[in-house]
C-alpha cells in the first residue's frame, strides 16, 4: 500500500525539519515548503493527502489559502498551525473549513494523531461569514487550559448541541456562552441570558415560559417569557442548579419535545431555541439531595465544558491585566501600565474570585493610583485588604451563616443597580433559606417526614404544610450522600 503524502508549509525551517522527521518516522511521505505559493503549487498539481499550514506565511495568510484549497480540492483535509493562540484563531480555522486547529508549541504525538484522523475521515466543512475583529475577542488567554477551551468552542460553533458550562464564579461562563452564540449558527438570533439565582422561585416559570392574562394575582396582561424572546437564537440559563423542580419539569419537556405551555395556558407552543446552561454547583450532589432532576441533567449535559479557575491559568494574568487596563482607558479612566514585580505578585495570589476579582482589582487601581505605572507595593497593599470576601462568590466554609447571608444579600441588592428589588424581600429571603434547609433534612432522612420533622424541631403537620407551600418534591427512599 502506497504511503500517504503529507504537505507541510511553514516559514520556519526548524519547524519544517522537525515535522518532516516526525511524520517520516510514522511512515508518511513528506513534502515541505516555506511559502503559501509553494504549498498551492503542490496542491494544484494534485499532490498530498493531508496539508499542514502555518497561518503566518511570508507571502499569504494560511487562512486566505484554505478557501481556495477547498474550492479546488474539497476532499483534502487542512490542518492549521498558529502561534497566535486566541479564540479568534480557532474560530477562524473552523469557519474557513480547516480540519483541525493546532496551537504552537504542539505535541508531535498529537500532530501525528490528527494526521491519522484526517486520513481516516477526510471531509469538508461549510464556510460561513467572516468572524468579527480581534478587538471584540470575548475571551483572553493563551495558556494550554484556554487553548483547549478555544478548540472545543470552535467545534461547537458548527453545531446546535446543548452545552453545560461548569466553573467557579467569576471564570467567565457567560462570556463562553456568548462566544458560542456570536460565532455559531444562531448569531443572527437573540442571545437571552437568565440568572436563575436572581429570580424569585415563584416567578421562575412565568419568567421562562411567559403567562396568560389572569394566570395569577397581578397578571393583568399576557407576559412574554424568555423562550419566546430567544426564538431562533440562544437561551443561556445561568446558575441552573437554582432552578426549582417544577420549572425543571417544564424545561425537560422543552428539551424532549421542543414545545412548552405558558403559565395558565393550554396550547403547546413550538420553540426553536438553543439551550446553554451553566453552574458553579455540583449538580450530581443536588441530584443525590433530590434538588435536581437526573433526567434533566443528562439532557443538559450533552457537551460538558469545564472552565479552569484563574489559579490554573496564571500565565494568562499578564494578558488579562493588559486587556482590563485598555478597557478601563477606553471607558475614560487614566491610562496605566503595570510593573514587572507587580505582575509577579498577581501571579502568586490565589484569586478565589477568579477573573472577575482580577478585573475589579485592575479597575480599582486604575482609578485610585495616581502614577502612570502601578508598582508592586500598590498591588500588595490592595491584596492585603479583605477583597476576597467581597469579590469571591464561592462558598466559604469558614464564614458563619450570618456573614454568608449578608454577602448574598449584598450581591442581591447590587444586582439591581440603582433600583430597589420588588416588594416582599423578607418573605422571599426566608423562603430561600427555608427551602434548602427542609430539602436537605428530607434528603438526610431519605424522605422520612417524621424523622425530618424531629431533626428540624417542627411538628409533623407543620412540616407537611411547609412542603406543600414551598412546592417541594419528596423522594422517599433516597440514599443520602
Amino acid at each position: 500500500m502506497t504511503a500517504a503524502t503529507i504537505l507541510v508549509a511553514d516559514d520556519d525551517s526548524a519547524i519544517r525539519t522537525v515535522l518532516h522527521q516526525a511524520l517520516a518516522r510514522s511512515g508518511y511521505n513528506v513534502r515541505t515548503t516555506g511559502t503559501a505559493a509553494g504549498l498551492w503549487k503542490m496542491i494544484a498539481a494534485g499532490e498530498g493527502n493531508v496539508a499542514i499550514t502555518d497561518v503566518m506565511l511570508p507571502d499569504e495568510s494560511g487562512f486566505d489559502l484554505i478557501p481556495r484549497i477547498k474550492r479546488l480540492r474539497p476532499e483534502l483535509p487542512v490542518l492549521v498551525m498558529s502561534a497566535q493562540n486566541t479564540l479568534l484563531t480557532a474560530i477562524t480555522a473552523a469557519e474557513r473549513g480547516a480540519f483541525e486547529y493546532l496551537p504552537k508549541p504542539f505535541d508531535l504525538k498529537e500532530l501525528t494523531s490528527l494526521v491519522q484522523r484526517a486520513l481516516a475521515a477526510p471531509g469538508t466543512r461549510p464556510q460561513s461569514e467572516e468572524p468579527e475583529g480581534e478587538d471584540r475577542l470575548p475571551l483572553i488567554g493563551r495558556s494550554p487550559a484556554m487553548q483547549e477551551i478555544y478548540r472545543v468552542i470552535a467545534r461547537l460553533t458548527q453545531t446546535d448541541l446543548t452545552v453545560m458550562i461548569m466553573g467557579e464564579s467569576g471564570t467567565g461562563k457567560e462570556l463562553v456562552a456568548r462566544a458560542l452564540h456570536d460565532y455559531g449558527k444562531r448569531r443572527h438570533g437573540r442571545f437571552i441570558a437568565v440568572n436563575m439565582a436572581a429570580i424569585p422561585k415563584e416567578m421562575v416559570e412565568s419568567e421562562l415560559f411567559g403567562h396568560e392574562r389572569g394566570a395569577f394575582s397581578g397578571a393583568a396582561n399576557r407576559g412574554v417569557g424568555r423562550f419566546e424572546q430567544a426564538e431562533g437564537g440562544t437561551l443561556f440559563l445561568d446558575e441552573i442548579g437554582d432552578m426549582p423542580l417544577e420549572a425543571q419539569t417544564r424545561l425537560l419537556r422543552v428539551l424532549q419535545q421542543g414545545e412548552y405551555t405558558t403559565v395558565g395556558g393550554r396550547i403547546p407552543i413550538r420553540t426553536d431555541v438553543r439551550i446553554i446552561a451553566a453552574t458553579n454547583r455540583d449538580l450530581r450532589q443536588l441530584i443525590g439531595q433530590g434538588l435536581f432532576r437526573e433526567d434533566l441533567y443528562y439532557r443538559l449535559n450533552v457537551v460538558p465544558l469545564r472552565l479552569p479557575p484563574l489559579r490554573e491559568r496564571i500565565e494568562d494574568i499578564g494578558d488579562l491585566v493588559r486587556h482590563f487596563l485598555r478597557k478601563a482607558e477606553s471607558e475614560g479612566l487614566p491610562a496605566k501600565t503595570l510593573d514587572r514585580d507587580a505582575l509577579e505578585i498577581l501571579r502568586r495570589h490565589r484569586w478565589p474570585g477568579n477573573v472577575r476579582e482580577l478585573e475589579n482589582l485592575v479597575r480599582r487601581l486604575a482609578v485610585l493610583h495616581s502614577g502612570d505605572s502601578i508598582p508592586a507595593a500598590a498591588i500588595a497593599g490592595e491584596l492585603k485588604e479583605p477583597v476576597r470576601v467581597v469579590a469571591a462568590e464561592e462558598p466559604n466554609e469558614e464564614l458563619p451563616l450570618g456573614a454568608s447571608v449578608e454577602q448574598f444579600l449584598t450581591r442581591y441588592f447590587l444586582s439591581h443597580g440603582d433600583r430597589l428589588p420588588a416588594p416582599g424581600v423578607y418573605d422571599r429571603i426566608i423562603q430561600e433559606v427555608e427551602r434548602p434547609l427542609i430539602s436537605i433534612c428530607l434528603a438526610a432522612t431519605r424522605g422520612n417526614q417524621i424523622r425530618a420533622a424531629q431533626l428540624l424541631g417542627l411538628n409533623r403537620n407543620t412540616l407537611r404544610k411547609k412542603i406543600r407551600d414551598l412546592g417541594l418534591e419528596v423522594i422517599k427512599g433516597l440514599r443520602a450522600e
